[in-house]
């Protein structure tokens, strides 16, 4: 057994073997009816059942998946700064993290279409605990990520998985993605947890873990849309917390908000990259700080290009200025815009509830507050 296997994708000689066990499985005939309409059952396949990579499978099923639900459920996508990478060269992106599938679909999907090296990308094992869908991500290259573990075990985790990371980063030239923090934002605060830092550089042996940063291509990733299709269903978690409860998963509860995050309005959505951290990574390691302190100082930096590249839409400053009773970003949407973001709020939550009324704006205004921080 390689050292991996409990985490890793498969491997390309695994991909057609893979394919054909799921290949009757109802929930790919869903998956391909959605993205094949007009294509006869038959005929996808028989290209799956040809089919013998994993890049293979991206590309001729996941991508035009990813199309299907841009063109469904969006009003499109815009990018930016995906011409400051280079083919042919591996990339860590962290990211601000919304949405547990697309999130790093959209990336592959223009890293594909910029000729760019896709990523293995991290995703929580309590994600993927029915069979089809762990057959289905270790296809879309994804690694585990070890959920609700403690003590000796989390640490033998996070070694694991920061040693696949650094394989894949410096031996296989093979793009990484990782959100900023353990799971998905729920309140929009995106803020990087520096424990994420501190598992990446876990691997890196000496005496200055820090350094593994200054040995590969670290890049910030904002993504941002103007609806959060699972913005609702963050809500209850945010009332336990509120009243200092333990907040404990309905079954199904994570596959609801994968349907949701796919299927659900998004409006429109923006995905910046927000430069190389070279010279700055450099800057920090060669200061006289402890580890913690230049993992802190690495994490503001994080913090702050994420929140600068964050593209704030209408459905923004409309909650800022409703939370703050306000009209001081008026400007930035017109009365219609206010009126459809309200009439949506109204629909989804009980407005009586000032609570979640009010986790609802925050989880919008947030991202405005964090770029008014950001230019400071």
């Amino acid at each position: 057994m390689s050292q991996f296997d409990s985490i890793r994708p498969f491997y390309d000689a695994e991909a057609n073997a893979a394919i054909r066990k799921i290949i009757d499985d109802p929930m790919l005939e869903a998956m391909m009816s959605f993205t094949f309409p007009t294509d006869t059952r038959e005929h996808w396949k028989d290209l799956m059942v040809h089919t013998h990579s994993l890049r293979d499978f991206q590309i001729n099923f996941i991508y035009p998946g990813v199309q299907k639900v841009l063109e469904k459920s969006s009003d499109g996508l815009s990018t930016g700064g995906f011409e400051q990478l280079e083919p042919n060269t591996a990339y860590l992106f962290i990211s601000n993290h919304r949405d547990i599938i697309l999130d790093t679909s959209l990336l592959n999907a223009c890293l594909y279409e910029n000729g760019l090296v896709l990523t293995t990308s991290a995703i929580g094992d309590n994600l993927i605990q029915k069979p089809f869908l762990h057959t289905l991500s270790r296809l879309n290259r994804n690694f585990a990520i070890k959920r609700g573990l403690q003590g000796r075990a989390l640490l033998e985790s996070s070694q694991l998985a920061s040693a696949y990371i650094r394989k894949s980063l410096l031996t296989e030239n093979r793009s990484v993605w990782t959100a900023q923090r353990e799971g998905r934002t729920k309140d929009g605060n995106d803020a990087t947890q520096r424990g994420v830092l501190k598992m990446l550089t876990l691997a890196e042996e000496g005496r200055n873990p820090f350094g593994f940063f200054e040995k590969i291509k670290l890049v910030p990733v904002s993504i941002s849309y103007e609806y959060d299709p699972t913005d609702v269903l963050k809500m209850p978690e945010l009332l336990a917390k509120s009243r200092d409860e333990k907040y404990v998963k309905s079954e199904n509860e994570d596959f609801l908000n994968l349907l949701r995050g796919i299927i659900g309005t998004k409006k429109r959505i923006h995905l910046q990259v927000n430069g190389i951290l070279e010279e700055e990574v450099k800057t920090i390691n060669a200061s006289e700080q402890s580890p913690g302190d230049k993992l802190e100082q690495l994490a503001a930096l994080i913090d702050r290009k994420i929140w600068q590249g964050y593209r704030l839409w209408p459905s923004n400053y409309i909650a800022h200025d409703q939370l703050s009773q306000s009209s001081t970003y008026a400007e930035h949407y017109t009365e219609a815009e206010k009126n459809a973001f309200l009439q949506r709020m109204n629909q989804k939550i009980e407005t009586h509830n000032e609570f979640l009324t009010k986790s609802f704006l925050a989880m919008y205004a947030n991202p405005v507050n964090n770029y008014e921080k950001s230019i400071l």
